[in-house]
């Protein structure tokens, strides 16, 4: 058996589906393109909106779940769940205010910039970019604080944050790919 990068925790099997993630994240930054477009001008709008992309966040982390093995299946699993919890969250009250919005994606950037640092260092040494995924991790960190704390109620802002989901999910899944290829090489 090869033994893979520690943040992919490659399972042999499931390395050979690395394309997929490219794939994916090819969609994460169409997405992304297409909410900096659009005139999202209600908070119930953009609440969907952020549902439906913390869905396929979710369904993501569950494709990794079957890609990785040890107990980063078990981390990606937990953060499947978080991301379907939040999403059900954002769909059952779409037309709240503004602070429970910021409330919803806050979690999301903690929750998911907490898991790329810890993948970020445990991937020192092993693979070449861990540092980007560092830097990743730590944007939603500060992305996060910020759409916690009460730094402006705006729309456009709202539209940012999750512009800025898409774009960091479609970065981890090509730093993912990358990883997964690796591994299948090894």
């Amino acid at each position: 058996m090869t033994t893979a990068p520690a943040g992919s925790g490659a399972a042999p099997d499931a390395a050979r589906f690395w394309w997929l993630y490219l794939v994916a994240a090819g969609g994460w930054f169409l997405f992304a393109v297409i909410v900096f477009r659009f005139d999202w001008t209600t908070v119930s709008s953009i609440s969907l909106l952020f549902g439906i992309v913390l869905l396929a966040a979710a369904v993501m982390e569950l494709l990794s779940v079957f890609t990785t093995s040890g107990w980063w299946r078990l981390a990606h699993g937990a953060l499947a769940i978080a991301f379907g919890v939040i999403a059900v969250i954002a769909f059952v009250h779409p037309g709240d205010t503004f602070e429970a919005l910021a409330a919803v994606l806050s979690f999301y950037f903690i929750f998911k910039g907490t898991f790329d640092v810890v993948v970020a260092v445990a991937e020192h040494g092993e693979l070449d970019l861990w540092w980007l995924r560092l830097l990743v991790g730590i944007a939603e960190l500060l992305l996060g604080f910020w759409a916690a704390g009460d730094f402006g109620h705006s729309v456009v802002l709202l539209v940012v944050w999750i512009g800025a989901t898409a774009l960091t999910r479609g970065i981890t899944d090509v730093l993912q790919a990358f990883a997964l290829r690796k591994a299948l090489r090894a």
